[in-house]
């Protein structure tokens, strides 16, 4: 009896010191999400619009690839109502039309501001990271001012926001509040007093509006962006292509490249080691062809300088001869005419397929979906009719399109791991 009764106390103490930590930790987390956010501006007068900001703010917008995401396929510009796949659920871009109601056409300057770089909207609601902030928070006031005064310049639409479609918990605030105090931290951008100006601008491009490392990360399980994540490559949120790592020569790291390959590549699309396709494609057709020279250079040369991380294809085992057999004869039959015998290409027409890092990549997602849905480069100015490759979907199944990428991922010297119909099968 009396170690019954002494135990209660015990119990009770211990109670009270979990309960006194979890207090803690959740002032902690809460602490974490406004530390570092100053109060929000008096509405005060409109910033004055002149017509060369709002000039400057379309071009930011094209830097941002805003319309990518704020616009559907057939539907007014900026209206919003394109879906987001997530791990967790799909995500609706918001209408960002001055449309009073709907859009953000009361919203001030300042309100602005603190949706791109604090994440938090108008209302004071936390926004998801499908919007990228975390990229976005870099941006300069003037920068945001001048997309305000161009987005409040555009067509109005009245059209209401979708409702995120989340799985629950990812659908509350409280579960935005625990994630951005494990990712994120608003900043402003600093100078690097040792680079050049053209080097800072670069970075100022690719981390800020241009957002690459949004999906040229790894990810962890919770959506974030871990240590040393950074441009290291990750499947996009959908799971149906892979941004390959920019920090690695043997993925679409740019480091031993000329600067003018790069910027080729960026505004027409295509250069002599590579060609955009899938998401990539679109980024160009939307944004990167759209900016000017001196700034796709500055942005080139920021990413030849990005530190290098030895990476690469692994390899994987041989396939069966079977299966290599069976690949092969797809391969005679539907590829070669363009590809060539021996996987040669056609310059500057076809891609080569011998020693092509995007064939070899661990992550055979992409090279699936071409062959599956058709590899389209963007139709820009420096390259307005491009060769694209017709979709095998209605020709090819899973197993015929596992064997013929087999086969084309372990022919020529090249040596990568083996697809196998499931793993076809999982890709969207």
């Amino acid at each position: 009896m009396t170690n019954t009764l002494t135990a209660r106390p015990r119990r009770t103490r211990w109670l009270a010191v979990v309960a006194a930590l979890l207090l803690l930790l959740a002032a902690l987390v809460a602490w974490l999400n406004v530390a570092a956010e100053e109060p929000l501006e008096p509405a005060g007068a409109p910033v004055n619009a002149t017509g060369a900001l709002i000039e400057r703010g379309a071009y930011l917008a094209r830097a941002g690839n805003c319309m990518g995401c704020h616009t559907t396929a057939g539907g007014a510009e900026f209206a919003g109502g394109r879906g987001i796949e997530t791990p967790f659920g799909r995500v609706f871009a918001s209408n960002i039309t001055p449309d009073a109601t709907t859009g953000i056409g009361s919203w001030s300057a300042a309100e602005f501001w603190r949706a791109m770089h604090h994440g938090r909207s108008r209302d004071g609601r936390l926004l998801y990271p499908a919007f990228p902030y975390p990229s976005f928070t870099s941006v300069t006031r003037e920068d945001s001012d001048a997309l305000h005064a161009y987005l409040r310049s555009v067509a109005p639409v009245q059209q209401e926001n979708k409702p995120h479609a989340l799985a629950f918990p990812f659908n509350t605030q409280a579960a935005l509040v625990v994630w951005r105090a494990l990712f994120f931290r608003p900043e402003e951008f600093v100078a690097q007093q040792n680079q050049t100006a053209q080097w800072n601008r670069g970075r100022y491009l690719v981390q800020g509006l241009g957002h690459c490392a949004a999906c040229h990360s790894t990810r962890n399980v919770m959506g974030g962006t871990g240590l040393n994540a950074e441009f290291a490559g990750g499947l996009m949120p959908d799971g149906a292509w892979y941004a390959p790592s920019l920090a690695s020569p043997g993925e679409a790291g740019v480091q031993g490249w000329s600067r003018e390959q790069v910027v080729k590549l960026l505004k027409d699309g295509a250069s002599a080691h590579a060609t955009a396709s899938g998401p990539m494609a679109e980024v160009v057709s939307s944004s990167t062809q759209h900016l000017a020279d001196e700034d796709l250079d500055a942005m080139a040369e920021y990413l030849g300088s990005l530190p290098v991380r030895e990476g690469g294809p692994k390899g994987g085992a041989r396939a069966s001869a079977e299966v290599l057999a069976r690949g092969g004869k797809l391969y005679e039959q539907h590829c070669a005419s363009c590809h060539g015998a021996n996987g040669e290409g056609a310059p500057s027409i076809y891609p080569a397929l011998a020693g092509n890092r995007a064939v070899v990549l661990d992550a055979h997602h992409n090279l699936v979906q071409v062959i599956r849905n058709g590899g389209f480069a963007p139709s820009t100015a420096g390259n307005p009719q491009p060769f694209g490759m017709p979709p095998f979907v209605q020709v090819l199944g899973d197993d015929d399109i596992a064997a013929v990428t087999t086969f084309v991922r372990q022919s020529w010297g090249n040596s990568a791991s083996a697809v196998s119909p499931f793993d076809v099968y999982r890709i969207k």
